[in-house]
């Protein structure tokens, strides 16, 4: 069986450490911040101006001026601070965030990634995620492993237009972990989801990998 996506966005959540800076991502990473352990001092910060992010609220909590990068209604922390989009994206560009957790359409095996458009659809941007990319001390991605049409996403080259070139540190989708130790290595196949094999994490990815010791 694969994982759930609350159960991808906890597996990302464990990378979390005490005193992080933390920028997540539209889509499965706003789910880790249902998943930080109690007790850690974690502040999250989107790009629109917001550093100390509560958490989703209750239908009666809900205002619809607080939200998030991806205008989903949020809840204020004691300890929220407002600052412009223009300090949000100094703080990212300066290094200043300790980790990002975003999706992806695709992951090259170099750690390039593509997150942001299909040629010939809609979007209106990239949003911050060229400059977290760039940024951010740690990327980690969040995706499923195969698209709808069951191709793989973790592929040799991606094939979309890039986000960012060598810049995924760990990638977490419903099938399996990997992670490198530089940006100069392999990915390392390090865990599988329950119930699934090393050999179906092979057959179901196009990059090359450490298999390690999970093999």
């Amino acid at each position: 069986m694969s994982w759930t996506r609350d159960e991808m966005a906890a597996r990302a959540a464990r990378e979390l450490q005490d005193g992080f800076y933390v920028n997540l991502g539209i889509g499965i990473p706003t789910l880790v911040a249902n998943h930080i352990s109690p007790g850690m001092d974690v502040t999250l910060q989107s790009e629109n101006g917001m550093l100390g992010l509560g958490p989703f609220p209750t239908e009666v909590g809900i205002d619809a001026d607080i939200i998030n990068a991806g205008k989903q209604t949020i809840t204020e922390l004691d300890r929220t601070s407002y600052v412009s989009s223009a300090d949000s994206f100094g703080m990212i560009r300066g290094g200043h965030i300790n980790l990002s957790v975003l999706g992806a359409m695709e992951v090259a095996e170099n750690g390039d990634l593509a997150n942001w458009m299909v040629p010939g659809k809609m979007v209106k941007g990239p949003g911050g995620a060229m400059d977290l990319v760039a940024g951010v001390r740690k990327i980690i991605v969040v995706m499923d492993h195969v698209a709808k049409d069951g191709s793989a996403k973790f592929r040799k080259n991606c094939t979309l237009p890039l986000t960012g070139t060598n810049v995924v540190d760990m990638l977490i989708t419903d099938i399996a972990v990997f992670e490198r130790p530089d940006r100069s290595s392999l990915f390392r196949l390090i865990e599988c989801a329950p119930g699934i094999t090393p050999e179906q994490v092979r057959t179901r990815t196009e990059a090359t990998y450490d298999a390690g010791a999970v093999a």
